[in-house]
């Protein structure tokens, strides 16, 4: 089972590292970013970066504006996790 919850798991840290990596490139803080988006604390933003989680759809597509990413990339990347979720959820 364990194998089965690493595809997930890494589809989420790479999804995670992407938006790490477009945040640097962009020259800003986790804290920064947090308070775009209307956060109280970065441990929003550090939690997306280390794929803990995802961001909400709505806080996404203010990610997407605020660092400057092709939408088609960052919904595909967001695919990728939802189905690596669904594979694990019907694997038998």
């Amino acid at each position: 089972m364990a194998g089965k919850n690493n595809l997930h798991v890494e589809a989420r840290k790479k999804f995670g590292a992407y938006l790490a990596e477009h945040r640097h490139k962009r020259g800003l803080s986790q804290g920064e970013v947090a308070q775009s988006l209307g956060y109280s604390s970065p441990q929003f933003i550090s939690n997306f970066e280390r794929g803990l989680c995802t961001p909400p759809n709505k806080k996404l597509q203010k990610l997407i504006k605020l660092y400057g990413v092709p939408k088609t990339e960052v919904v595909d990347m967001r695919l990728a996790v939802e189905a690596a979720k669904l594979r694990e959820a019907f694997a038998s």
